[in-house]
């Protein structure tokens, strides 16, 4: 069978179940008592391991049903969660993660050594007792047999036809060298009376000896209970035989609701409906859309919006009722249209803060620290594509956070801290951007001691670094390789990757700021636009030249004095409400052609980045549009300070100011 045409759905299907095996295996460390949490853990790696099987992924589906073992086990309340089962169970989801990433990338599973990780895992169950899986008539009467509704048919078909039902679980003795070739015994005797329906684990995974000392087997057959087992007692090395005859009461449907299964108690129902809102399990429905399909629309929009600023400039020739009334409809429809594409490209900022509390667990494990992680604000909704890039300067922030961050216990304990440090991730929407904010109560920055590494690697010099401001000084941890780590861990230094959350975050057109206190911790504060397509920007000309400069930039507009520029130290500045800032001339920077007005005023558009100001030096205003950002393709790609282009009504170009790069 060809599954190319599956592949795509696969994936997606397995990254969910893989998230969602993450986000509950974290809740069932913290309540291992939990039922609801444990059947949905079961029913993510069932469901996995039967797609994984589906496509011939046989690796993936092995290991997931090495998992499911383990998670039926503890559902049915023959094995205890413990500190080992979940480092185990956490294991092996990454290496069920990796092996996806493998089918991503060539379409078919790499070659893995997972005989670590199932060994460990079948540790677990050949460590439980001789009732575990199922094995004691007491408790599985209690549990039930969980089989699927096709099983249930040909058991009530059987009956009908004079078969009775039976249950027979085994468990051969730990000296049993040739497992499978028993267990291949144990079959072909059942056989001799019937025909078996279920087995668990499978039969392949029985013939490949992919299981520990237990096995069971749900069979129909005419003969009667003690005929069946007197012939299995004949055979050797077996531990323990226990069959019984199945009753209505002892099977369940995986149909079946979770209440049905066990009645939970008030307390118990309460926790699970307070995982369920952690988890934001809701009920709508929802839809895969094909991001090229999107894209393809944003296009059509951006090529609406060029043709209501083309309508805009006849109006002001053909000065008509009629064209007015027009050009207004056509704003609103486009408008419309554009909010309701970006309403489709908006995703929650929970698909990637929800990989962040496992990222910390795991963390904080490594450097023997204990570390709580907060996240507020996880349905704050992004454009797709700044989905798909935040989530690396984020797991930046958070190693850094962890490792250099919080202190250990002890040092946290002795300055009458909490032994439990406190990571707070928080999303919100502010006005056009969205700000996302990494802050912990950890040590702080040291001030100090950035500047003088600062100094040490040329990066300023002691003359210069007296002016320094805070902020100034922060900012040189956003440098190449800089650092003021004692020594370098293999998780973080403080620092160190803060390069790689700069350059992403302003290819997006963000900003990032620092905020730190001694002994009180650090926030990092990342503001995103909310859309990377249509932005609101103000015209201005340079010389012969119109540029555009993106509103969500821009603070004040000034006009001014020339004789208010202030020269320091060979740089021009001016007094904005009692602080210096620095002033740019465009015309220098951009090396606009043509003549630049003089005269005693200036034009000053005071624009910002994060808590930086600066005043743009701009021959004439144009007035303000809502502009396409059209990229510039990867030969001007290094063109640091312009971000993109737009075409205007008329049909010219016009360049897009960056304002991250030009402060």
């Amino acid at each position: 069978m060809d599954n190319a045409q599956y592949m795509e759905l696969f994936i997606e299907e397995s990254k969910e179940h893989l998230r969602n095996l993450n986000n509950n295996l974290l809740v069932l460390e913290q309540q291992p008592d939990n039922a609801e949490v444990i059947n949905e853990i079961f029913r993510s790696a069932h469901t996995l391991k039967g797609m994984a099987g589906s496509m011939g992924f046989n690796s993936m589906a092995n290991l997931a049903h090495t998992m499911e073992n383990v998670l039926d086990a503890i559902r049915k309340g023959n094995m205890v969660v413990s500190a080992d089962i979940m480092d185990g169970l956490f294991e092996a989801v990454d290496i069920l993660d990796e092996l996806l990433q493998g089918i991503v990338q060539s379409g078919k599973e790499n070659p893995l050594d997972m005989s670590d990780i199932k060994a460990k895992l079948q540790g677990f169950l050949d460590g439980t007792d001789s009732t575990d899986l199922g094995q004691s008539p007491r408790k599985s009467h209690k549990e039930g047999l969980s089989l699927d509704d096709h099983y249930l048919h040909v058991i009530d078909e059987a009956v009908k036809n004079g078969f009775t039902p039976y249950y027979i679980g085994v468990r051969l003795k730990e000296s049993c060298l040739m497992k499978a070739a028993r267990a291949y015994i144990v079959f072909k005797a059942i056989e001799s009376f019937g025909h078996i329906i279920y087995s668990d684990p499978p039969a392949q995974d029985i013939e490949e000896e992919k299981f520990g000392l237990s096995f069971s087997i749900v069979a129909v057959c005419k003969a009667e209970l003690d005929t069946i087992k007197k012939e299995l007692d004949t055979i050797s090395e077996i531990e323990s035989i226990d069959i019984r005859e199945i009753q209505p009461d002892d099977i369940q449907s995986h149909g079946q609701s979770d209440t049905q299964k066990a009645q939970p108690s008030g307390a118990d129902r309460a926790a699970a409906t307070e995982i369920k809102d952690r988890l934001s399990k809701t009920a709508g429905r929802s839809i895969r859309v094909d991001i090229e399909r999107l894209d393809r629309l944003m296009n059509l929009v951006s090529e609406l919006i060029i043709i209501k600023n083309r309508i805009q400039d006849l109006q002001r020739y053909e000065d008509t009722a009629a064209m007015a009334e027009s050009v207004e409809y056509l704003g609103r429809v486009t408008g419309e249209l554009h909010d309701a594409v970006m309403k489709v490209r908006m995703i929650p900022l929970q698909v990637v803060f929800e990989r962040f509390p496992r990222t910390v667990r795991d963390l904080s494990r490594n450097t023997g620290k204990e570390v709580k992680l907060n996240i507020f604000g996880a349905e704050t909704e992004v454009d797709r594509t700044i989905i798909d890039e935040i989530g690396e300067p984020l797991i930046h922030l958070i190693r850094n956070a962890v490792d250099h961050g919080i202190e250990p216990p002890q040092e946290r304990t002795a300055l009458g801290k909490p032994p439990v440090g406190v990571i707070d991730l928080k999303a919100y929407h502010d006005g056009d951007s969205v700000v996302i904010e990494v802050s912990d109560d950890g040590r702080g920055i040291d001030i100090d001691k950035v500047l003088q590494r600062a100094i040490k690697q040329n990066l300023v010099s002691r003359e210069e670094a007296e002016t320094l401001n805070q902020q100034e000084i922060l900012q040189f941890i956003f440098e190449a390789g800089f650092s003021t780590a004692e020594k370098v861990t293999d998780i973080s230094g403080r620092g160190v990757g803060m390069d790689v959350v700069k350059t992403k975050i302003e290819s997006m057109g963000g900003t990032v700021d620092v905020d730190t206190s001694p002994n009180h911790g650090t926030r990092f504060i990342i503001r995103l636009p909310l859309t990377l397509s249509i932005i609101q920007a103000l015209l201005v000309s340079v010389g012969q030249e119109v540029y555009a400069i993106p509103i969500g930039s821009i603070k004040e507009i000034l006009e001014m004095p020339a004789t208010a520029i202030k020269l320091i130290r060979q740089k021009e500045f001016i007094d904005y409400r009692g602080l210096l800032i620095p002033f740019v001339r465009l015309a220098d920077v951009l090396e606009c052609p043509g003549e630049v007005k003089s005269g005693d005023t200036v034009i000053a558009v005071i624009v910002r980045k994060g808590e930086r100001l600066a005043a743009l030096s701009v021959d004439d205003l144009i007035g303000q549009q809502e502009i396409v950002i059209k990229p510039l393709g990867k030969a001007l790609s290094k063109i640091n300070i312009i971000s993109g282009a737009t075409i205007l009504g008329d049909g010219s170009v016009v360049l897009i100011l960056d304002i991250n790069h030009m402060i």
